[in-house]
């Protein structure tokens, strides 16, 4: 992409200085934590985002910056930075090479830069508003395979009824759609879904910072974002469909058709 912001430049620094931190410690004996919810958290998580924060702070002072791992840093800003240092974290405590550090900003509740990081794969993923998306600095697009050719992911939630429609929606999707899947990172699925190695993904309830990179990389891509029955998706929503566009009707019907069956609004 040629005449970055300042703010894409500056995304995109701190992401590849975190992803040095996370090539450093993978595939290293290092130590998992668990959380209260039972997710993972490592000393690469941590080192990663004291990076990033750091990177930001020095440019843009006033801007706030929510954390994964130490929540929100205030400063009553228009701008704020939702960061993930590393999504995927199970995947890379286990050696698996799929995850990423996921980083947006967004502007007056709007997305306005996002950057994904897959440090292994060297995969730079990124996008400005109105401006495309890109990986490795090559612009990307959504696929055009229909349902017959698809692979769909599906992130969990954390409600327990949010649980119960993705064991449903795995159940039943097959029938339909040629292939689905969970490869462990929500930044990198979207991510792929901008650039044609999925055709859609299903997000259930999770934190703004897992997904609000990976949103706008699918919007910039010429993908579609609904919420779950269809109506315009708006960020901050954690419950929406992002996919190529081609079938999107197909998943909206399925998920309604799953919800009414447990009784979910």
């Amino acid at each position: 992409m040629e005449n970055k912001s300042k703010e894409l430049e500056v995304a995109i620094k701190a992401a590849l200085e975190a992803g040095k931190v996370l090539e450093k410690y993978f595939e290293t004996e290092i130590l998992k934590e668990f959380k209260e919810d039972n997710t993972p958290v490592t000393l690469a998580d941590r080192e990663a985002e004291d990076v990033i924060k750091k990177i930001i702070s020095e440019v843009f002072p006033g801007h706030s910056i929510l954390g994964e791992e130490t929540g929100m840093t205030e400063n009553n800003s228009e701008y704020v930075w939702h960061v993930d240092p590393l999504n995927g974290t199970r995947n890379f405590a286990n050696g698996i090479p799929f995850f990423g550090v996921s980083i947006a900003l967004i502007k007056n509740n709007e997305l306005s830069v996002g950057v994904i990081y897959n440090p292994v794969t060297r995969s730079l993923f990124y996008a400005e508003k109105n401006k495309g998306a890109f990986l490795n600095d090559k612009k990307i697009l959504v696929s055009k395979d229909d349902e017959n050719h698809s692979m769909v992911t599906i992130d969990p939630g954390k409600k327990e009824e949010e649980k119960q429609l993705r064991r449903e929606l795995y159940k039943t999707l097959p029938a339909t759609f040629r292939s689905i899947r969970d490869l462990g990172s929500t930044a990198v699925h979207l991510a792929y879904v901008a650039r044609g190695g999925l055709e859609a993904n299903i997000q259930l309830g999770l934190q703004t910072y897992d997904f609000a990179a990976g949103a706008l990389l699918v919007l910039e891509a010429g993908g579609k974002i609904t919420k779950h029955d269809g109506s315009p998706w708006f960020f901050p929503d954690n419950k929406f469909i992002a996919s190529n566009g081609v079938f999107h009707d197909k998943l909206i019907e399925e998920i309604k058709k799953q919800k009414e069956k447990l009784g979910i609004n």
